[in-house]
């Protein structure tokens, strides 16, 4: 049989075929097995590097702050622990945050309050992005690119015209548990990548604890933690001195805060005490670092540092006695209440310190007001009044006014002047409360409450002559600038320095007119605090040092019995803000004239102080002045009212205690109650008793 040439050919050229395609498949495989071996002999460690990378981020966790303790001891603000939820993004996009904010919607109740109605434009749009996006038509985009703007500024007033016209009835398709999920989704969208976020610190139920802590695999970025609440061992006792706590650092002091290792939603001191000491109270927050893979998975937790509670602070507030003064002011205060003409009355201070060392003993504040829920009249705290507001004093400030005759040269020791009313042309007579004191000294010019003797240094002090019935003309430049200068060395006028934020340094009248320069001197004119009477009356018992008040005595180490103080670390060191320069026998004068307003037949505040053992020396004040209070609105003129003050130190020869008591538009018309020296005296009363008790245990 004869065999094709054609097929024989045919059969030849087939196993040459395989032979090619064989060979370029070896070539390819020799390649591969090449490349591979490359990659792994000469840049395997490097992959293999770029395989394990991993990244470290550091978070802080809360620790509690530190305590509030009075001087003896007694805890005024602690901390309570309390479950917490927080969350960490570790770069989660924005599509699964809203899934993990879904997921544990369903574990935790969540308030809506702080949801905005942007907030919940926002969030319509991103659940219902295809029918936002037909809100905006084809023409309007076109017409908006026209512009010649960016991409960003494009998606941007895009983006305005889908919030313009998301509906309120489109809103009303989010339910309750829609909200929730914004409410959680907002605060994960808020902070920074590797911040930790407090989701939920407040009321958290032991159930959803445990239903979070169950689920975290399922919760990437979340987190069961204990935070930390301020407690109250007292309901209303120096509430609004103490200050508060924010839940997050203020958008306006962000970069302060953060600069110094804060966290957003850290908690920060807010007002008074919880602000002036936070770098004190604040602590050291404990570290973790979280390594994580590429994709952010965290593999492991070391703990950096374990973190440390705040400091505690002592006061010099003896919270015994604070008790006892509020209890005083309250009573007194109601019963002033049901006398006539106390329609505009509604409060009451009293400030004790130390004349030697400017601590504070005692500050309290009371007001009367209408509760909001009841509509019923209460007694609340109002002790921040007594460096944030300022009244005129009246005869208070007069020992100021004659430590001023004699330094400006105008008055001697042993100056008398004739007491009979002044009668300037033009003018209502300007006397004293009575007109049967006759000539007089200093001495008997504080006892009796002279207004005249005050009138008339105020004249020598501007250079000017006093003659009946013709114009009283002087310097008044001269003389406001001399008399108000002088009345600052005392804390009159100026801020008396005390370690708490927000201190005022009341009104300066801004007219200088003779007949308001004789206002001036009998405390009638300017206005000043409650706490700076108190230093003004203390620099005068205390020899001519006008000493800074404080209320922290001391920096302690906080301790692991919460009850029990630590370790001192810092004694806060009496401060002398500046000394009057005073001649021998000028500052003795007024001193003396103190003692005689209160143990004295003629003074003016003997008839209630002078019985008491302790030998007060003071000055009492009545100032007639303008009501300015909350009822102001009420009034198309500002009515008239009488303000009320008594200063005070005791014992006179060796003071430890020094006093100052406001009692603003305590009444309307000439006649009235003298709530001033009832408080006055039950508060000495009480501070020399419980210093008899406490020396006694």
């Amino acid at each position: 049989m004869k065999v094709n040439s054609k097929t024989k050919k045919k059969k030849t050229h087939v196993p040459f075929r395989l032979n090619v395609v064989f060979f370029l498949v070896f070539l390819l495989f020799s390649v591969l097995i090449l490349r591979l071996g490359m990659v792994q002999i000469v840049y395997g460690d490097d992959y293999k590097r770029e395989i394990e990378r991993t990244e470290d981020y550091t978070i802080s966790n809360p620790v509690p702050r530190g305590k509030i303790f009075d001087r003896n001891g007694r805890i005024i603000v602690d901390n309570v622990a309390q479950n917490a939820i927080t969350y960490t993004n570790h770069g989660a996009s924005q599509s699964e945050m809203l899934k993990v904010a879904e997921k544990l919607a369903f574990l935790i109740e969540m308030d809506t309050d702080k949801v905005t109605e942007r907030d919940k434009k926002d969030y319509w749009i991103m659940k219902n992005l295809s029918k936002a996006q037909k809100k905006v038509s084809k023409e309007e985009r076109e017409r908006i690119k026209s512009k010649d703007i960016t991409v960003k500024e494009f998606n941007r007033q895009t983006y305005d015209l889908m919030l313009q016209r998301v509906t309120d009835t489109e809103l009303k398709e989010l339910n309750k548990h829609d909200l929730e999920v914004l409410a959680i989704y907002k605060i994960f969208n808020n902070g920074y990548a590797h911040s930790r976020l407090m989701v939920k610190n407040k009321g958290v139920t032991r159930e959803e604890y445990a239903k979070v802590s169950e689920n975290l695999q399922l919760l990437p970025g979340v987190d069961t933690t204990t935070d930390w609440e301020r407690s109250y061992a007292f309901d209303k006792t120096l509430k609004t001195i103490l200050g508060k706590v924010n839940d997050g650092v203020p958008r306006e002091q962000l970069d302060y805060f953060m600069a110094r290792e804060y966290s957003q939603n850290d908690r920060v001191g807010r007002s008074y005490i919880e602000y002036q000491y936070e770098n004190v109270l604040h602590g050291q927050k404990a570290k973790v670092k979280n390594i994580t893979d590429k994709k952010g998975n965290v593999l492991r937790t070391e703990v950096v540092s374990e973190g440390k509670s705040g400091k505690d602070i002592v006061l010099t507030i003896d919270m015994e006695l604070q008790l006892a003064v509020e209890k005083i002011l309250e009573q007194e205060l109601w019963k002033a209440k049901k006398q006539p003409n106390t329609e505009l009355l509604d409060r009451a201070y009293v400030v004790l310190l130390n004349p030697h060392t400017g601590e504070v003993l005692s500050m309290a504040g009371k007001q009367i007001a209408r509760d909001e829920k009841t509509g019923k009249l209460e007694m609340q705290d109002h002790t921040y009044g007594t460096i944030s507001s300022s009244y005129s004093m009246g005869s208070s400030v007069k020992g100021a006014t004659i430590l001023t005759g004699y330094k400006t040269g105008v008055n001697q020791v042993g100056t008398y002047y004739l007491d009979i009313p002044l009668k300037i042309k033009d003018t209502p007579p300007k006397g004293s409360w009575s007109n049967k004191f006759g000539t007089l000294n200093e001495i008997r010019a504080l006892r009796v409450s002279s207004n005249v003797y005050m009138f008339k240094t105020a004249i020598a002090i501007g250079n000017g002559e006093y003659e009946p019935n013709q114009p009283l003309r002087m310097d008044t430049n001269k003389a406001f600038d001399v008399i108000r200068q002088s009345f600052t060395e005392f804390g009159l006028g100026t801020r008396t320095g005390i370690d708490l934020p927000n201190e005022q340094i009341g009104f300066r009248g801004p007219q200088k007119l003779p007949g308001f320069l004789l206002d001036l001197v009998i405390g009638q004119y300017d206005t000043y605090t409650p706490m700076q009477i108190a230093q003004y009356v203390a620099t005068i018992a205390n020899g001519g040092y006008r000493v800074q008040p404080r209320i922290v005595k001391e920096i302690r180490e906080t301790t692991i019995d919460d009850t029990r103080l630590g370790p001192i670390i810092q004694e806060i060191e009496p401060t002398v803000l500046n000394r009057i320069d005073l001649k021998p026998g000028w500052l003795e004068n007024v001193q003396e004239g103190f003692r005689q307003v209160m143990q004295h037949p003629e003074g003016t505040a003997a008839r209630r102080f002078k019985d008491a053992p302790y030998s007060p020396a003071g000055k009492t004040g009545t100032a007639e002045a303008f009501y300015d209070g909350p009822e102001r609105r009420k009034y198309q003129k500002a009515p008239e009212v009488m303000n009320l003050s008594l200063v005070a130190y005791a014992p006179h020869k060796n003071p430890e205690v020094a006093m100052a008591v406001v009692v603003p538009w305590a009444y309307q018309g000439k006649k009235g109650h003298t709530a001033n020296y009832e408080i006055g005296r039950n508060v000495l009363d009480v501070y020399f008793k419980l210093k008899k008790t406490n020396v006694n245990h």
